[in-house]
């Protein structure tokens, strides 16, 4: 028989300032204790070194990228997940020369970066102009093998789209995470997506029989004018796509749960969505 196996994952809510140092700090607190509670893989929001500048276009903000191996906020989660034992996905906004991406960087649980996950789907419209800083990822959609368990993550807006998630679980990912920055539409201040938004990766969970962890940030940001509230609501959904642990839109904190990867793999074989897939129809038909 073979021997049982758990995963216990987190998913931090909280608001960020423009200080890094600050938001660092900020960020090691909620991790340490995530750690206390059992956590083996914590993720934090996206971007979460400062506010979230996209809301409007202007160059300084370039000078708050860093090449991924010397970023502070990589560095100071390699030294925290080698102190706690814990798996952190890291983002960060990434300079690769003259290149600019938003990116993910997987640290593991010894504090070895595991490698680096570029954004795919990049957006561009009122209040999340990421066009205007981001290239489109060139790494394809990856999995990595770390000490808690294998894992998929996507980032934001990656997390609308199907293939996202399909492609990670085809390469054997046990457990999704998103990090998240999203909230107001200033087109439309009294539109509020967060039931959207839950329902996208709710789906993604049913239709690969995954667990996902979402991570969004909270607050009301000013970025020289441009304001954006963020709604928070983080959450994670269990491999039938049930909420089993969720924040409200102030909430700030961490959610913890713990999987059984045995009994999660059993159902997604029993279902049969992998099984019955037709490979051979899909490439006929989709662009």
């Amino acid at each position: 028989m073979a021997k049982p196996r758990s995963i216990t994952v987190a998913g931090i809510q909280t608001r960020y300032g423009e200080d890094m140092a600050n938001n660092i700090a900020r960020t090691e607190g909620f991790v340490r204790e995530a750690a206390q509670k059992g956590a083996q893989i914590v993720l934090p929001s996206e971007l979460f070194q400062g506010i979230y500048f996209c809301t409007r276009q202007d160059p300084k903000w370039f000078l708050t990228a860093y090449p991924a191996e010397t970023h502070p906020c990589v560095i100071a989660m390699q030294r925290l997940a080698r102190e706690l034992g814990v798996v952190i996905p890291v983002s960060i906004f990434e300079k690769d020369g003259p290149r600019y991406y938003n990116s993910i960087v997987i640290v593991d649980s010894d504090g070895t970066a595991l490698g680096i996950y570029r954004k795919s789907h990049i957006p561009d419209g009122p209040g999340y102009q990421e066009k205007y800083y981001f290239r489109p990822g060139d790494t394809g959609f990856k999995v990595w093998q770390t000490k808690a368990g294998r894992i998929g993550v996507g980032i934001c807006w990656d997390q609308w789209y199907p293939e996202c998630a399909r492609a990670m679980v085809l390469q054997g990912a046990e457990v999704l995470f998103y990090p998240t920055a999203i909230g107001s539409e200033p087109y439309d201040a009294a539109l509020d997506t967060h039931l959207q938004w839950q329902r996208a990766m709710q789906g993604h969970a049913v239709s690969n029989a995954v667990p996902i962890v979402a991570a969004n940030r909270i607050g009301l940001e000013d970025n020289d004018g441009a304001k954006q509230k963020f709604y928070g609501h983080s959450f994670i959904t269990d491999h039938r796509g049930e909420i089993v642990e969720s924040f409200g839109e102030k909430d700030e904190g961490i959610l913890v749960h713990t999987f059984d990867l045995g009994l999660v793999e059993s159902y997604r074989a029993d279902w049969g969505f992998f099984r019955d897939r037709r490979t051979d129809l899909y490439a006929k038909s989709i662009i």
